[in-house]
């Protein structure tokens, strides 16, 4: 099953009976009509990788799922949206003069322009792509491409199901987030997570830039290095400045970042690193 691209395309089925976001800490969870709530698990359960296994202990993981879940309530298997950490993932803004519109042309394409730059065999992977129409242009758009090896992802559903749940809709964590950042002007989502961050940047609600990298220290160093180039990327190439950047698992940016800055916000509560993508999936209506 292809990983999905777009809070969108999971709020076009029918709501889940519960929602998951899946971290090294433990699992965000909330049923249809409820809360979010929280559910740790030991350390060394899971470490986040892209090409490696995720679940270290699978008989940790699938306690804290079933006591997120709580008890089966009938014989019809629940369904479940499932929220990938980033880094389980590669994420990529490709630029395309034309684009095909059939599905499998699609992912054949992206596959090919990703193909050198993801640590994966490309054609063992989901693959998602969502197509944004380029302002002023009739022909040209911005693909959200969206890949994930196919044998993580088994791995990551497997549990779900022997849970009783069945995992019909997937996505990552900061694709869900960002609809906890405002649709107007250019923004840029800044998320730190166990040393992965992330940098979302938007510009009218559609995503032009994304990017995902494991720091060795997240100090303030190490964050300059891969914001500063994003900043300058958006003002010589996009002929724009940010009109606000919004952080989450991170306090402050470095000192001499002159923009903006405010902590993410969503109307649950304070994101942090291990739930903004389920904040964001439940403010943007995933709840009812």
């Amino acid at each position: 099953m292809a990983i999905t691209d777009t809070i969108q395309r999971l709020l076009a089925d029918p709501a889940p009976d519960l929602s998951f976001e899946i971290s090294t800490q433990g699992l965000a969870c909330a049923k249809r009509g409820g809360t979010p709530q929280w559910t740790p698990y030991e350390a060394e359960t899971l470490r986040i990788s892209p090409i490696e296994d995720n679940i270290l202990r699978n008989d940790f993981f699938l306690k804290a799922i079933k006591e997120a879940a709580g008890p089966e309530t009938g014989r019809k298997r629940r369904t479940a949206v499932l929220i990938l950490p980033d880094y389980a993932a590669r994420m990529a803004v490709l630029d395309f003069s034309q684009f095909p519109a059939d599905p499998d042309e699609q992912r054949a394409l992206v596959r090919f322009r990703m193909k050198k730059t993801v640590p994966f065999d490309v054609d063992a992977a989901a693959v998602s792509c969502f197509v944004q129409p380029r302002q002023g242009s009739a022909k040209e758009v911005d693909v959200l491409a969206t890949l994930v090896s196919l044998e993580i992802l088994a791995k990551y559903e497997a549990p779900f199901r022997v849970a009783g749940l069945w995992p019909g809709r997937i996505t990552t964590s900061t694709l869900a987030a960002l609809d906890l950042v405002p649709a107007d002007g250019c923004r840029v989502l800044v998320k730190l997570a166990n040393k992965v961050l992330t940098i979302a940047v938007t510009m009218g609600g559609s995503l032009r830039l994304l990017r995902c990298v494991e720091l060795a220290t997240a100090d303030e160093e190490e964050l300059g290095g891969v914001l500063y180039p994003t900043l300058a990327y958006l003002e010589d190439e996009l002929k724009t400045r940010p009109q606000s950047v919004h952080l989450c698992g991170l306090a402050s940016l470095p000192s001499d970042v002159e923009l903006p800055v405010e902590p993410l916000q969503s109307p649950f509560g304070a994101p942090s690193a291990t739930n903004a993508g389920l904040l964001g999936y439940l403010a943007a209506g995933g709840r009812n």
